[in-house]
């Protein structure tokens, strides 16, 4: 047991011992085998390193090779470079000497068709221009390329001066209608655009505008442009007319824009003038005759008048139809010429359009003054829708001139300041004609009618009723206030417009008046030229009542209530009287009728010879100024139905009556053997006679 305990360590640690030695001996042969890689490594860096020495000498030897090279080469690049930048300057000089060759061709066919072209060739002769000028001013080149240079700047101007008047035409008449027309139905209407030039041409003509004013150093073209333009602008205003006079003439239509008129394929037809109305006198013969023999004894002055309301109407289109085409010029001359001489070119194209429609109103100014000398003052008014349009389109036509020379922006207020005075002189001196209307008997209507003098002053007034606004202004313009004893409201003289409306309404209310109380004057005293004073309230009656119906029926009576608020009771008291002073002319005969000289007697009793004498005396004096009345009055003449219906019922009935109880007074008395010699009428037939008064056809 001892033994075997003592041999097995022995054991163990021999075989430890022996691990060990075998471990380490595995150590050393792995040292051994590192320190061999590493002296192996070691060669290895060592060659590297002799490589690397090896290689840095030949690139050191390398550079010391190549850098004079590289230099070397740079310097001849550089020398090259400055080769060929000289050639190309050498090219580029030489090519300014060749410029007059080489655009020879081009600028002598010029810019036609080839605009683009041409002005690139333009440039190149404006460089060699500053070329030569710049190095070598005294060269003969420098005569050589100027002088084509002023060529072409010759043709462009010359090209300009072409394309505006070739494509430069007159503006078709119905598309400056249908411009200045207004469509009341069409709340929002495309704005009809007058295009003047086409677009491409348009374009050229910019283009050349704008190399004439930067290189061109020329102003000419300017007065070329407004030349053309303005020529075309006063043959669009003829055309216009003179198209507005053919038609009106074949069709009988006119066009008004004056009152705002509508215009499509079909005119609007022009309101006929406003006739004489004579109440009750509709369906009288008598009226129509005398018509006829007025329209055949005046044939020739009404186709006058219808002419110069054709002149009227076209003057007026032609008013409006400047405004609209001098704005299309304007918005087309900005385009095409500088700003700074945007006005002054304007102010000149339009001038001879202009001249020309101030010159047209000043031969209406002068024909209305002529008339006024022959006292023909009804063609006075024909400068009042002028008038009235010219003020409507004067802030307009201020608006377009705005920018024009005061010469030309008084031009239209000159003429409105005449067409005023004018005006206000006929209105005057027409107020005083009717005041100083002499009484011609022979002019007198023999039936007691209306007088001439009253229908045309009352056609006078309805008519210039149409413009009252403008008469209105018209009176007030040349300080008439005193005239007609209007009283002037401080306010009034500083206030708006509103307060100068009612101003000039009581203006022209006042004169109205006026015009009425001379006729009423006159007619007072042409009455007097009858001898019976019946017939001559019979005429002012037919006068009165005229002037009171025709008050009635139009705005007259609102007009003249505006300072005479009792004017229409005044007209209705005045025929009542003259009705009054008529039946004063029955006394006459209703004396026959009375108890005057009749005699007393008792029922039954016997007259005697003198006292039936009387009753005979009174029937007869009765039937026979019953008689005298009737044929002398049946020929006199009431117009108006109904004054005359009243007038017959009211004398019937105060005839009748008074006969009536006349012959209930004699009817037991017997005062002849042949009553029916003295009683010839009956009461039904003397009521039949006095229906036929004022009736030439009974």
């Amino acid at each position: 047991m001892g033994i075997t305990s003592r041999m097995i360590p022995t054991e163990d640690a021999s075989a430890r011992k022996r691990e060990i030695e075998e471990k380490l001996k595995q150590e050393q042969e792995t040292l051994s085998f590192i320190r061999e890689n590493l002296e192996k490594s070691d060669q290895l860096t060592k060659g590297m390193v002799s490589i690397l020495s090896s290689f840095e000498r030949r690139l050191m030897q390398l550079e010391n090779s190549i850098i004079p090279v590289h230099k070397q080469t740079e310097n001849l690049q550089r020398l090259q470079e400055n080769v060929d930048k000289t050639l190309s300057c050498l090219d580029h000089v030489i090519s300014y000497y060749h410029v007059a060759k080489d655009t020879d061709r081009i600028i002598r066919e010029g810019p036609s068709g080839r605009l683009d072209e041409y002005l690139a060739c333009i440039a190149r002769i404006q460089k060699a221009v500053e070329y030569f000028q710049d190095n070598n001013p005294d060269s003969p080149e420098l005569n050589t390329v100027k002088a084509r240079f002023e060529k072409g700047k010759e043709l462009l101007e010359a090209e300009f001066r072409s394309l505006l008047t070739r494509y430069s035409k007159p503006v078709p008449p119905i598309l400056i209608l249908d411009a200045i027309s207004v469509d009341e139905d069409i709340e929002l209407q495309e704005e009809v655009v007058l295009e003047h030039l086409p677009e491409a041409v348009l374009q050229d003509i910019i283009c050349i505008s704008g190399w004439l004013v930067e290189y061109g150093r020329n102003q000419d073209f300017m007065n070329v442009y407004f030349q053309i333009r303005s020529s075309q602008l006063d043959r669009s205003i003829k055309g216009l007319k003179e198209h507005f006079r053919k038609n009106s003439a074949s069709s009988g239509v006119l066009y008004s824009p004056a009152v705002q008129t509508k215009r499509k394929d079909t005119p609007t037809k022009k309101a006929p003038k406003r006739p004489v109305y004579i109440p009750g006198y509709d369906n009288d013969l008598r009226v129509k005759l005398h018509s006829d023999a007025l329209n055949e004894k005046h044939g020739a002055a009404a186709g006058k008048d219808d002419v110069l309301d054709i002149e009227i109407d076209s003057y007026i289109h032609c008013i409006s139809a400047f405004v609209k085409l001098a704005q299309s010029e304007y918005a087309l001359l900005t385009e095409i010429i500088p700003e700074h001489h945007q006005k002054k070119t304007f102010d000149s194209l339009i001038q001879e359009a202009l001249d020309n429609l101030m010159l047209e109103g000043d031969n209406i100014v002068s024909a209305a003054r002529r008339a006024i000398m022959r006292h023909d003052y009804s063609a006075v008014l024909t400068i009042f829708p002028i008038l009235r349009h010219l003020k409507m389109n004067k802030s307009e036509f201020d608006s377009t001139l705005q920018g024009t020379a005061a010469s030309t922006k008084n031009k239209l207020p000159t003429l409105i300041t005449s067409m005023e005075t004018i005006g206000a002189k006929a209105l005057e001196e027409f107020a005083d004609s009717i005041k100083n209307d002499p009484d011609k008997e022979y002019n007198m209507p023999k039936d007691g009618t209306v007088h001439e003098l009253t229908s045309n002053a009352i056609l006078f007034l309805q008519q210039l009723l149409d413009f009252h606004e403008t008469a209105g202004a018209m009176l007030a313009s040349q300080v008439l206030g005193d005239t007609y004893n209007i009283p002037l409201d401080p306010r009034e003289t500083s206030s708006a417009s509103s307060s100068t409306s009612d101003f000039n309404k009581r203006l022209l209310s006042s004169y109205i008046c006026k015009v009425l109380g001379n006729l009423q004057l006159n007619l007072l005293s042409k009455s007097k030229v009858y001898e019976d004073s019946a017939l001559s309230a019979i005429f002012l009656h037919n006068n009165y009542n005229y002037i009171l119906k025709s008050l009635e029926k139009s705005e007259l009576i609102q007009l003249v209530t505006v300072t005479q608020r009792k004017a229409e009771s005044s007209y209705r008291e005045l025929i009542k009287q003259q009705i009054d002073i008529y039946q004063r002319s029955w006394l006459k005969v209703l004396e026959h009728l009375t108890d005057k000289n009749m005699p007393i007697f008792q029922p039954g009793a016997k007259l005697k010879d003198k006292e039936r004498q009387v009753i005979k005396d009174k029937f007869k004096g009765f039937n026979d100024g019953l008689e005298e009345l009737c044929k002398i009055q049946k020929g006199w003449a009431i117009p108006d139905k109904e004054q005359r219906d009243y007038i017959r019922q009211s004398q019937r009935k105060i005839v009748s009556d008074a006969y009536r109880a006349f012959l209930h007074r004699c009817a037991n008395i017997s005062f002849t053997k042949n009553p029916e010699k003295y009683h010839k009428y009956r009461p039904e037939e003397v009521e039949e006679m006095i229906e036929k008064l004022f009736d030439t056809s009974a």
